[in-house]
């Protein structure tokens, strides 16, 4: 099953039953009265939330989407069954807009988050609403409303305490696979990671937090440059940011460029990303190069910015656990917040 952040489906309400044209037949009752019952109410589509999806994949397959028609109505008053609604299921963090207007309809942001989106017609009246002093036997009834169509554009930002960030072969994917459950597909070489993945920490106090690998981002991501418009989205819903930084192999020729072009690429698709709380990682410490690059100098120049900086070896685990600590005490709300700068 692959990854999918976007689809386009077509949804429609069920159309109201229609009411009855009924007239009362018993027994010395030669001449009874209209008894047509109304229509039922056609189904709604609602959209519901759920932690069990990660992605949009399951619209690829199916596009349209339709609620059950409410059932006619039917003589001695009895009214038409109501249509079944129709539950589509979208993983947390889905955005529901308008196919044609782009507008914003629906923001699920929670687990089990539903909302009602198109309503169902409404069944139409049987005669018995119709008589009046002077048509004492009416031979019409309602139509039931139609239900209505709806192309719908589905967009999914994933939610995640932590996210991620970086240029890529960074590390970032080795470095989730260390700090939580999730195993990405890792390999040495750039866009190994196509698709965000999420993980989540879970701490000796069963205390959790959930962390996104967001794809690999270079200068030009925010005008889709390697797929990067469509990555950057994810960080929008992150609460905090992992910047994770190749020590011994920039992609520029240095570390600090490096992190410049992330940063700028942030600022150019949403200025507020860069705003979010973000803490530097210096990542592949285990390296041992003849010319050996001195990372505690590295790290006091991104605390002169003014970012706290850690540095770690995502592949033997070197300062894992301490990263580990310090994003407990960082980002639930439960812990005081430690003064942290880098120590050798």
């Amino acid at each position: 099953m692959g990854f999918v952040d976007e689809a386009e489906i077509t949804v429609k309400s069920g159309d109201g039953g229609a009411g009855c044209i009924s007239f009362r037949r018993e027994r010395f009752v030669p001449k009874g009265g209209p008894d047509g019952g109304d229509g039922g109410r056609g189904g709604n589509v609602l959209f519901k939330a759920t932690r069990r999806l990660y992605s949009l994949y399951d619209f690829s397959a199916r596009r349209y989407f339709k609620a059950e028609n409410g059932r006619p109505g039917r003589g001695k008053n009895k009214a038409g069954k109501k249509g079944r609604n129709i539950e589509i299921l979208v993983p947390v963090g889905t955005l529901v807009k308008d196919g044609e207007t782009g507008e914003l309809l629906a923001d699920l942001v929670h687990d089990n988050h539903q909302i009602v989106l198109i309503e169902g017609g409404e069944g139409g009246k049987g005669n018995k609403h119709f008589a009046t002093a002077t048509n004492r036997a009416p031979r019409f009834a309602q139509k039931g409303q139609k239900g209505k169509e709806k192309r719908l554009k589905l967009e999914l930002k994933l939610i995640a305490d932590i996210g991620i960030i970086g240029s890529p072969n960074a590390g970032k994917s080795t470095l989730l696979s260390r700090l939580s459950n999730a195993h990405p597909k890792i390999a040495d070489y750039p866009f190994t990671t196509l698709a965000p993945h999420l993980g989540v920490i879970v701490f000796d106090d069963e205390q959790s937090l959930t962390i996104a690998d967001i794809p690999g981002l270079v200068e030009g991501a925010s005008n889709g440059k390697g797929l990067g418009h469509r990555f950057l989205q994810h960080i929008e819903r992150t609460s905090f940011l992992l910047h994770v930084l190749d020590i011994y192999h920039p992609r520029s020729g240095d570390v600090l460029k490096d992190f410049s072009i992330v940063q700028e690429e942030l600022r150019l698709f949403h200025p507020s990303l860069i705003k979010k709380d973000q803490v530097i990682v210096i990542n592949k410490i285990d390296l041992n190069l003849v010319n050996s690059i001195d990372i505690g100098e590295t790290c006091h120049a991104f605390n002169d910015l003014g970012f706290e900086c850690l540095a770690i070896s995502a592949l033997t685990g070197e300062g894992v656990e301490e990263l580990k600590q310090f994003l407990k005490d960082r980002v639930l709300p439960s812990e005081k917040t430690p003064e942290v700068s880098y120590s050798p």
